[in-house]
């Protein structure tokens, strides 16, 4: 096999771990967590462990596969194996969905902050700016993608870092000019359950959709020098990413804040700043959320492409995007994917409350259906080896208990969706949406003829039947 078939392995650790890392720490952490303190009071801190305890257990799930078997299309292979070639078919597409329209969502995002600091330049123009930087560093390979995400996950990580080190000082009173706040601002102003337990509940939906991008790591491991350790490393840091990052910078919010006051809703981590007596507070966290968007176009697109790729390979996706270039780079596929993307920048500016909406709410719950697969395809995976975990490099907890309570709380989530109004229009399309993509898969697959897959991450092709079981 030449060279130029084969993906570049020359993602390093260190790249691996920030990708990791960064997949769960994203604008919306940074800006977003602000509507859900508001919806939950001081309570939203159960919603965040709730909803990051889901994450751990799917991760852990996905890491077992993974780490058996690393390959580029992570759980859309895995699908095809336990559930069928119709399941990795769907959805390995609605997962390469998901981040086409992300790519429209950040750029947008990223160029609303532009135009800001520079208004002489019209918005869409920078939007177009960030899209045509992202795709040359994705183009250009894989190593510049990882340096990319490297430096922007560099940026995030130290900045939290400094808000939890500033914030820990601040509640024990050691922050000059801010009195120690104790326990007032969680249990005063209505209690730690203002709103209700209802409210926390709701608040999971909220959150839920932040921790999102935990998976990209079992992607990118595939074009690593050591995949299986890869994926180990960065699914066993799940745990304290989530406990640290999330819950550990909310705590500080709520604890040194009100919750229900009006800079907490329009950005809990300036508001913050501002009462540290940092002079730019606003600048300082436009900058935070910046290098976040850039972080995510540039994952977005990354994975986005390589879902594409693993689908050509398993031939469904036109063939022509598997093909590879001398840096080892699938650039027709990451071209495929520029360009869609391309198209949902433009119809945010063209028909932002009805087009680009439309989209937006068709990816809504797919994060739920993604995560609802992993745990099927574990529980059935496993099954097939007897329940046991012999030869497995690293084994999903209490199996089966664990993966039950996984796959019954995914499920309560999208009820949730379906019962809470604001989410309910964004799980009908996406249940939609999914229906047709599901429906394409099983009329392709009727007759459950075997189809060529990949091997982890090579391109080398092997017979993989709807029954899962390799054959040579």
């Amino acid at each position: 096999m030449h060279a130029e078939q084969q993906l570049s392995k020359s993602l390093k650790p260190r790249h691996l771990s920030m990708i990791a890392i960064a997949g769960v720490i994203g604008a919306g952490l940074f800006v977003g967590s602000g509507a859900a303190i508001q919806q939950a009071g001081p309570g939203i801190l159960l919603a965040y462990m709730a909803a990051g305890i889901v994450v751990i257990l799917v991760m852990r799930m996905l890491g077992e596969m993974a780490a058996a078997n690393p390959e580029t299309g992570s759980f859309s292979t895995y699908a095809d194996k336990a559930l069928g070639r119709w399941a990795g078919f769907s959805i390995g597409w609605l997962y390469a969905w998901f981040w086409i329209i992300v790519l429209g969502i950040e750029a947008t995002a990223g160029a609303a902050i532009l135009h800001r600091w520079v208004p002489g330049v019209d918005q869409w123009a920078w939007a177009l700016v960030l899209m045509v930087l992202l795709t040359l560093t994705n183009l250009g390979s894989v190593k510049s993608y990882g340096e990319f995400e490297f430096w922007f996950a560099s940026i995030k990580v130290t900045a939290i870092v400094l808000f939890l080190i500033a914030g820990i000082a601040a509640i024990l009173g050691l922050m000059p000019g801010v009195p120690a706040p104790g326990m007032a601002n969680l249990l005063e102003n209505g209690g730690f359950l203002p709103n209700g337990p209802g409210a926390v509940l709701a608040g999971v939906l909220v959150v839920v959709f932040s921790f999102f991008g935990a998976e990209i790591a079992t992607i990118a491991a595939g074009e690593s020098a050591d995949p299986v350790g890869a994926v180990k490393k960065a699914v066993k840091s799940t745990v304290w990413r989530i406990l640290i990052f999330y819950i550990g910078s909310i705590a500080i919010v709520v604890t040194l804040l009100p919750w229900n006051s009006a800079s907490v809703a329009k950005s809990p981590y300036v508001a913050v700043i501002e009462l540290y007596g940092i002079p730019g507070a606003g600048t300082i966290m436009d900058i935070v959320v910046l290098t976040s968007v850039l972080s995510c176009l540039n994952s977005g697109l990354y994975t986005a492409s390589r879902m594409l790729f693993s689908l050509s390979k398993r031939g469904d996706a036109p063939k022509s995007w598997a093909r590879i270039s001398k840096r080892g780079v699938p650039a027709t596929a990451v071209l495929a994917s520029t360009v869609v993307g391309f198209i949902t920048v433009g119809l945010n500016y063209i028909a932002p409350d009805t087009v680009f909406i439309f989209l937006v709410n068709t990816s809504g719950a797919i994060a739920l259906f993604v995560w609802l697969v992993i745990s099927a395809s574990q529980l059935i995976l496993r099954r097939r080896m007897g329940g046991s975990a012999e030869g497995l490099s690293l084994k999903m907890w209490l199996f089966p208990y664990l993966t039950w309570v996984a796959i019954i709380s995914i499920v309560a989530l999208l009820i949730g969706m379906e019962i809470l109004e604001s989410t309910r229009e964004s799980l009908l399309l996406s249940v939609a949406l999914a229906v047709v993509v599901v429906a394409l898969g099983l009329w392709r697959y009727r007759k459950g003829a075997p189809v060529p897959a990949t091997g982890p991450a090579t391109g080398e092709a092997k017979v993989v039947t709807t029954a899962g079981a390799p054959t040579s």
